[in-house]
C-alpha cells in the first residue's frame, strides 16, 4: 500500500452533517464557550413535573437583581437534616404490584469538627399495596405479619398506576419523617439547622429562624422571563435578591439563588442552589447575606464521588452515607 495514501471512510459523508467536534468547533470560532462533557440526555434523569418559570414578587428591593457577598465565608452551620427512600417491587398478585418502601432521616450535628447524630434517627418500612384488588385472606395474612401501607381506592389496575401510587407514598412517608425531625430540631436544638431541600412544607421550619433549606434542583425556577438572563448569569459567590415564595399547599418563605461554583464551561445551573428561610426575619438583606456567607464556607470537603457535588454540602452527603449505612 502507498504510504502516501490514507484510507478514507468507507461511507458516504452527509451534506452539511455538524459532528460534534465540528459543532464545537465552530461554536468556539464564533465566541461560544463549549460546556464540559455531559451526560446524554436520554439518560439523565427525568420528571413528570414540566420545567417552568414562576414570577414570584421581590421582598428585598423592587426587583430582582444581582448581589455581591460582601465579606468572605464563614462558619455558621451546627448541623445538617436528610432523608433517604428505597423502594421496590416485591412480587405481583393478579398484576397488582406489591412494593416495599423503606425511608429514613438524620440530623448530623457537628462536634469538635466531627459530625455526629443528633437524637434518633427515624426509619420507616412497610409494604405498600391497594388491599382491596387483593385477596382478603392474603391482605389478612400480610396484616398480621408486616406493616402494610393501603394504598386505598385506585383508579386504574395499571401496574404503573399503582406503581406511581406507591412511589408517592413512600416520599410522603419519607417528608413526615424529616418533618418529625425538623420540629424536634425547633423545639429542642441550639444553632443553624441545614435541610436538604426546601422546608416550606414544614410548618415549624418555615416560621423558625434557626433552620435554612437548600433546593438543588430546578425544574421551577423562581423568577420572570426577564430576569432570568440575570439569575442564570450568577458568578461564584453572587446571590439573587430574595423574593416571597408561597403555595396553597406550603407555607411561605424567603428565597434567593446562590451560585456555589464556578459555572465556566458548564451548564448556567452549575452551582446553583436555591436557599429558603423564614420570611419573618427582620432584616432580610443581613440575614440572605450572613446564611450565604455559611453556606459557601461548607463547599469543603468537596462532596466528591456524588454526582450533585456541585450543589452538595458535604454535611449533606454525610448525612446520605450514614442514612445508606442503616437502611441496608
Amino acid at each position: 500500500m502507498n504510504a502516501g495514501r490514507r484510507m478514507g471512510p468507507s461511507y458516504a459523508s452527509s451534506e452539511g452533517a455538524a459532528s460534534v467536534r465540528a459543532t464545537l468547533r465552530a461554536l468556539r470560532d464564533s465566541g461560544v464557550a463549549p460546556s464540559g462533557a455531559a451526560a446524554p440526555l436520554e439518560v439523565q434523569p427525568r420528571s413528570d413535573e414540566p420545567p417552568r418559570l414562576e414570577a414570584a414578587v421581590p421582598i428585598e428591593g423592587e426587583r430582582i437583581a444581582v448581589r455581591t457577598i460582601p465579606e468572605p465565608p464563614v462558619a455558621g452551620v451546627a448541623a445538617f437534616l436528610d432523608g433517604i427512600q428505597r423502594s421496590q417491587v416485591v412480587a405481583h398478585v393478579d398484576g397488582v404490584p406489591l412494593v416495599h418502601g423503606a425511608v429514613a432521616a438524620a440530623i448530623r450535628l457537628r462536634v469538635d469538627r466531627r459530625l455526629r447524630t443528633w437524637d434518633a434517627p427515624r426509619l420507616r418500612r412497610a409494604l405498600f399495596a391497594p388491599l382491596a384488588l387483593l385477596p382478603a385472606p392474603l391482605a389478612e395474612a400480610l396484616r398480621a405479619r408486616v406493616q402494610v401501607h393501603d394504598l386505598g381506592e385506585v383508579p386504574s389496575r395499571h401496574p404503573q398506576e399503582i406503581t406511581a401510587r406507591a412511589l408517592t407514598a413512600v416520599q410522603r412517608a419519607r417528608e413526615a419523617a424529616e418533618g418529625e425531625l425538623v420540629s424536634a430540631w425547633t423545639a429542642r436544638g441550639a444553632g443553624t439547622l441545614v435541610v436538604d431541600g426546601g422546608i416550606a412544607g414544614h410548618a415549624d421550619g418555615a416560621r423558625h429562624d434557626g433552620v435554612i433549606g437548600v433546593v438543588k434542583s430546578h425544574r421551577t425556577l423562581y423568577t420572570g422571563e426577564d430576569a432570568l438572563p440575570l439569575l442564570l448569569g450568577l458568578r461564584e459567590g453572587e446571590r439573587s435578591t430574595a423574593v416571597r415564595v408561597t403555595s396553597p399547599r406550603r407555607h411561605p418563605v424567603a428565597s434567593w439563588y446562590l451560585r456555589l461554583r464556578d459555572p465556566a464551561g458548564r451548564s448556567p445551573l452549575f452551582g446553583l442552589v436555591r436557599v429558603e428561610v423564614s420570611p419573618e426575619t427582620r432584616d432580610l438583606t443581613a440575614r440572605a447575606d450572613l446564611v450565604s456567607r455559611w453556606l459557601l464556607a461548607e463547599r469543603a470537603p468537596v462532596a466528591l464521588p456524588d454526582q450533585r457535588w456541585d450543589v452538595m454540602v458535604y454535611g449533606i452527603r454525610d448525612c446520605e452515607q450514614y442514612l445508606t449505612a442503616i437502611l441496608a
